[in-house]
């Protein structure tokens, strides 16, 4: 008979291995194995990762910084606002730039783990001992919500432009779309996009998306789409067939100009945790051209949009949101149909029909 207590058996952690390259990951996942207080899973994408952290929670994340579709530090920044979890960079740009390094430690990576940029298995086996110490030292880390480190207060639209008192007098017959996006925002984007004629009416984006890939997320999309796609620069127009990336870092907002619209590109502080802020384009949307919008908002973690949606929707605009089912991340869209400001709830391949529908018409149905 066994007489083993196991009642005393330590609780497994587990760990969650991040890396686009099938090698690392091989790699990584027969060191953490041989250890049999671990169980390991693992992701080739940072949007595959955030899936499965919100299946079932890690105790540990082990992350690239270089990946396809989300960097790392985008995943880091990610799970630190949201979800705080223990993460541990490998990667080889971590050797390569230091400042690399210090950024993922400043965002709340608790270690960075070298990778050579040849030899990747054998270094691996080799550091399997300080691989398996610094994945345990990591999971005893007590990790606070990023918003809980900062003294600042959390701040709204109102530190880059107020509210509106009166009703926009928008151009005669001009409709615009107004649309935003955060975590997964990229491919949802794509299709939405995808689905406009190149005749459509002007459209205007804010992805969170740091300020050194909007510019070729828009020329990517630009190939891709019938429509125009470009960055957006202060002062440009609004056109027919024409959609604006707010650019990285800078906020974007659509303003009169005299028998039109365009759009004002500025500096400020960050807006609902976030620059350029889903927000400030909202309420510069409600402002400006008032029910001669439709506004969309897309997935994404936290709550940046919800409040300008809800202005644009006072403001007699249409409103969407994506629904739960086709979401990456359904904070966004949740956060703004929980506070009112959502018309329509709809799978992200319907989204682009009723958006023109609703644009076109020029009518807001209350449902």
């Amino acid at each position: 008979m066994d007489t083993r207590d196991n009642s005393k058996s330590p609780e497994k952690r587990r760990v969650l291995v991040v890396d686009d390259s099938a090698m690392v990951r091989q790699a990584m996942q027969a060191i953490l194995c041989r250890d049999p207080r671990l169980t390991v899973s693992i992701a080739a994408d940072a949007l595959i990762a955030l899936r499965k952290i919100q299946q079932e929670r890690p105790d540990v994340v082990i992350t690239d910084l270089e990946m396809p579709r989300m960097d790392g530090l985008t995943l880091l920044k990610t799970i630190m606002e949201e979800n705080p979890i223990p993460v541990v960079v490998c990667s080889g740009l971590a050797t390569r730039g230091a400042e690399q390094a210090l950024r993922a430690l400043e965002e709340g990576a608790v270690a960075i783990i070298a990778k050579p940029k040849l030899g990747v298995r054998e270094f691996l086996q080799d550091s399997a001992v300080m691989l398996l110490d610094t994945v345990w030292n990591a999971a005893q880390t007590k990790i606070k919500p990023r918003a809980a480190m900062r003294a600042t207060p959390r701040i709204t639209a109102d530190a880059v432009l107020t509210v509106a008192r009166k009703s926009p007098k928008a151009a005669p017959f001009q409709k615009i779309i107004a649309v935003g996006a955060s975590t997964g925002g990229t491919e949802a984007l794509r299709d939405f996009l995808g689905g406009m004629p190149v005749d459509c009416p002007p459209i205007v984006i804010v992805q969170h998306m740091p300020e050194v890939f909007t510019r070729a997320f828009a020329e990517r999309l630009n190939r891709e789409c019938a429509i125009r796609v470009v960055e957006a620069g202060s002062g440009e127009r609004l056109q027919s067939g024409q959609a604006l990336i707010a650019p990285g870092n800078l906020h974007t907002m659509v303003e009169l100009c005299g028998a039109g619209l365009s759009v004002k590109v500025v500096d400020g502080p960050l807006v609902s945790r976030h620059r350029p802020s889903v927000d400030v384009l909202f309420r510069s949307v409600a402002n400006s051209v008032g029910a001669n919008a439709v506004g969309v908002i897309m997935t994404g973690m936290g709550n940046d949009g919800a409040q300008g949606l809800w202005e644009m929707k006072q403001a007699g605009a249409a409103t969407i949101a994506q629904d739960k089912a086709t979401s990456v991340v359904f904070g966004m869209p949740h956060e703004a149909i929980l506070k009112g400001a959502v018309d329509f709830v709809l799978p992200l391949e319907r989204i682009a029909g009723r958006a023109l529908e609703l644009a076109i018409a020029g009518e807001r149905v209350q449902v």
